[in-house]
C-alpha cells in the first residue's frame, strides 16, 4: 500500500508499466501458450482416479449371454424399419411389452427455422419409444437411462443390444433404480423432445404429446451407438451442449470396465500409448487434447448425451468402432461391458458429484483439472489488463502527441464513444435477426435455397461491418481526436476481457480459442504508425477467419487434410449448423459470437481506422 500511496513510488511504477508494457505482454502470451502446451505432457498431470466410493471397484459378476439374441433383434428391427419406412413403433412396443416392461410412445413435431440440407429435413415429425423396467428393491424415485438413436440406415446393432439387455435385466432382482430403455427418432431433436416432456418444460418450442409414463429422477444416462455385429474398440464422447462435461467418475467407470473386459477404449478416436514420456507420446496426447478443445469450443453436443447435461444428468455417448484391427469382440463381451456399468450406477446412493466437472482429457489415463488449465488463460487475460492499464496511464497524463504547451487539449465527448458502441452492436443484432427474417425474400429474388440465403446473408452483413469506421466517423457531429481512439480502445479491451472471462467459466475451450486469437490483435490495434499491419492482423484474427482455421486444424489433426474449396464448404455448413443448434437446442455459441464478440471486434476495427 505504501508503494501506491507515495506519489514518487507510484510514478516509478507507472513509468515501468508504460515502458515495459510490450515486453510484459509478449512474455504473458508466450507463458500462456507454453503452459497450455505443457498440459499434454502426461508425467506433469494427474492420473485418473475414482472419487465416488460406490463406483470405486469393478467387482460385479457380468453374466450377460444374450449376444445372439441381440443380433437377432437387430435384424428384425432392420426388417420392420424398412417395411414401416421409419421408426417401427408397434414392433418395439410389442417386443418390450413381451419382456414385461412398461412401454410408452411419445410423438413430437418441430418446424426448423430453415431447411437442414445436410440431413434433408424441414418439417420434422417422429415418435420416441421407451420402456421402463421398474425397480424391484426400491420405490421408483431414481432411474438410469439407456438410449440409442434409431436411424434409417445405421445403429440397428445398438438397438438390438438394448433390447437384449432389457430382456436380460428383466430377470434380475437386484435393481434399486428404474431403468429406462429409450429409442429416439430424428437423433437429437427426438431426444430433446423426450427430455422436455419428461421434465415438463418447453425450452425449444418443440410440440410433443404428453408423457404417459415416468420413472424416478434420472441419475445417469448412457447413449449407445453401434453399426456392426462386432466391434474392435469403443470410443467415448463427453462434450455436451455449450461445452458442458459429465462428471469425471462416469468416464472412469467406462474406462475401468473396458479394461476389465479386455476391450480397447479410445477418446477422440485415439488409442492409448505407453510411451507417454517420449516426443511421439507427447504429440499423440497433444493431438487428443486439441481435438477435445476444438469440439468443446464449438459448443455443439457430440452425441445425444449432450442434451442430458442441461438437466444435471451425467451422461456419455459410447460408440462401437469396427476397424481393421485384429482383435474383435462379440455381442456377449459388449453386453457384459454395459451390464457392469449399469450395475455400478445402480449402486449409487446419491448423484455423481465428488469428482471433477471441469477438465480436459489428453488420454483416458490422465486428466487436466481446472486448477491446472486456468493459468494458461489467466496469462492471456493479463495482456488485456496490462494494455488497459497502459492506456489509462497515458490518458491520465494527457495526449502524448500534443506538442504545443499552451494548446488546450480537446477531449472527446460522450457521443464520440457511444456512437461506435451503438452502431457495432446494431450490426450484431442485424447479423442475429436479419438472415432468418429475409430468407423468404432472398429465395424469391435470387436462385438460392433457404439455407444458402441464410448463410450468404449472414456473410454479407458480416462483411458490411468492415465499412463501419468510415461511416461511423462521418456520422459524428463533433471532431475526432487522438484521445478518442485511445478511449475507444480502452473500452474495447476491457469489454473483451469481460467477455472472455465470462465465457471461460462456462466453456473454457471457447474462451481459450478466442483469447489466443483476439488478445494479440486487440493489444496491437492502433491507427498509427503500423495501421496496415494492425488491420491485417485484426482481419486474420476475426471470428470468421478463426472458424476457418479451426476447421482446417481439426481435419489436420484427424489426418484428413482439406483443400481450400472443401474448407470453405465446411465453413458454410458450420455457419448453418450453429444457427440451427441455437434455435433447436438453445446453444449459446452463435449468439455469443454475433451479439458480443463480433461487435467488440468491430470496436477494435474502428480503432485501427481512426482518423
Amino acid at each position: 500500500m505504501g508503494l501506491l500511496s507515495d506519489p514518487n513510488h507510484r510514478q516509478v511504477l507507472t513509468d515501468i508499466i508504460t515502458r515495459m508494457n510490450a515486453p510484459l505482454c509478449l512474455l504473458c502470451y508466450v507463458a500462456g501458450i507454453t503452459w497450455f502446451l505443457g498440459l499434454a505432457f502426461e508425467p506433469f498431470i494427474l492420473r485418473m482416479y475414482t472419487s465416488e466410493n460406490a463406483m470405486g471397484s469393478t467387482m460385479v459378476d457380468e453374466n450377460f449371454v444374450f449376444g445372439d439374441r441381440a443380433l437377432s433383434y437387430a435384424r428384425e428391427l432392420s426388417g420392420h424399419r424398412k417395411r414401416a419406412a421409419g421408426m417401427p413403433v408397434d414392433w418395439l412396443l410389442k417386443t418390450m411389452s413381451g419382456f414385461g416392461l412398461e412401454t410408452h410412445a411419445h410423438s413430437f413435431s418441430r418446424t426448423l427455422p430453415f431447411p437442414d440440407e445436410i440431413r434433408e429435413r424441414y418439417m420434422v415429425k417422429g415418435t420416441n419409444v421407451y420402456g421402463i423396467l421398474r425397480a424391484s428393491r426400491a420405490a421408483s424415485t431414481e432411474s438410469i437411462v439407456l438410449s440409442t438413436p434409431v436411424e434409417m440406415k445405421h445403429n440397428s446393432q445398438a438397438a438390438g443390444l438394448l433390447l437384449a439387455l432389457a430382456s436380460y435385466f428383466r430377470g434380475q432382482i437386484y435393481w434399486a433404480k428404474d431403468i429406462i430403455f429409450l429409442f429416439n427418432e430424428h437423433d437429437m431433436i427426438g431426444m430433446e423432445a423426450w427430455l422436455e416432456a419428461y421434465h415438463d418444460v418447453n425450452v425449444t418450442e418443440i410440440s410433443s404429446s404428453a408423457m404417459q409414463g415416468r420413472a424416478g429422477t434420472i441419475q445417469a444416462a448412457i447413449t449407445v451407438e453401434m453399426s456392426s455385429d462386432v466391434v474392435t474398440s469403443f470410443d467415448i464422447s463427453v462434450e455436451g451442449l455449450n461445452g458442458q462435461l459429465p462428471n469425471l467418475d462416469l468416464v472412469n467407470l467406462f474406462s475401468s470396465f473396458c479394461q476389465k473386459n479386455g476391450v480397447l477404449c479410445t477418446i477422440q478416436g485415439k488409442l492409448p500409448r505407453s510411451d507417454v514420456d517420449t516426443l511421439e507420446g507427447y504429440l499423440h496426447s497433444l493431438h487428443t487434447l486439441l481435438l477435445m478443445v476444438l469440439k468443446q469450443g464449438s459448443g455443439k453436443a457430440q452425441g445425444d448425451h449432450g442434451l442430458f447435461l442441461r438437466y444435471h444428468i451425467e451422461a456419455v455417448t459410447v460408440r462401437g468402432i469396427n476397424s481393421f484391427r485384429q482383435y474383435k469382440f462379440d455381442m456377449v463381451t459388449v453386453g457384459k461391458l454395459f451390464e457392469g456399468m449399469v450395475r455400478k450406477l445402480n449402486n449409487l446412493l446419491e448423484r455423481l458429484h465428488q469428482s471433477y466437472f471441469f477438465y480436459l482429457l489428453p488420454s483416458l489415463s490422465r486428466f487436466v483439472s481446472i486448477g491446472l488449465y486456468m493459468p494458461a488463460f489467466i496469462f492471456l487475460l493479463l495482456i488485456l489488463l496490462l494494455t488497459a492499464l497502459d492506456l489509462w496511464i497515458k490518458l491520465s497524463k494527457g495526449s502524448s502527441s500534443q506538442k504545443e504547451p499552451m494548446e488546450e487539449e480537446v477531449r472527446p465527448g460522450l457521443l464520440t464513444m457511444v456512437t461506435p458502441l451503438l452502431i457495432s452492436h446494431a450490426m450484431g443484432l442485424a447479423l442475429y435477426f436479419v438472415p432468418l427474417l429475409c430468407q423468404g425474400a432472398a429465395t424469391e429474388h435470387f436462385p438460392v435455397s433457404e439455407t444458402e440465403a441464410v448463410v450468404l446473408t449472414s456473410i454479407a452483413i458480416y462483411v458490411a461491418g468492415l465499412a463501419l469506421p468510415h461511416n461511423t466517423q462521418r456520422a459524428l457531429p463533433v471532431p475526432v481526436t487522438e484521445r478518442g481512439w485511445m478511449e475507444l480502445k480502452l473500452i474495447a479491451v476491457l469489454y473483451l476481457a469481460m467477455l472472455l472471462g465470462g465465457i471461460t467459466l462456462v466453456n473454457f475451450s471457447l474462451g481459450f480459442i478466442l483469447a489466443v486469437t483476439l488478445v494479440p490483435a486487440a493489444a496491437l490495434a492502433q491507427p498509427a504508425p503500423y495501421k496496415a499491419l494492425s488491420a491485417l492482423l485484426l482481419l486474420l484474427m476475426s471470428p470468421a477467419v478463426v472458424l476457418l482455421l479451426c476447421i482446417s486444424l481439426y481435419h489436420h489433426l484427424l489426418e484428413t487434410p482439406l483443400s481450400v474449396l472443401e474448407c470453405w464448404q465446411l465453413f458454410l455448413h458450420a455457419v448453418a449448423d450453429s444457427i440451427l443448434d441455437h434455435h433447436l437446442y438453445r446453444a449459446i455459441t452463435y449468439p455469443f459470437l454475433v451479439l458480443f464478440i463480433y461487435p467488440c471486434w468491430l470496436l477494435l476495427w474502428n480503432v485501427v481506422f481512426w482518423k
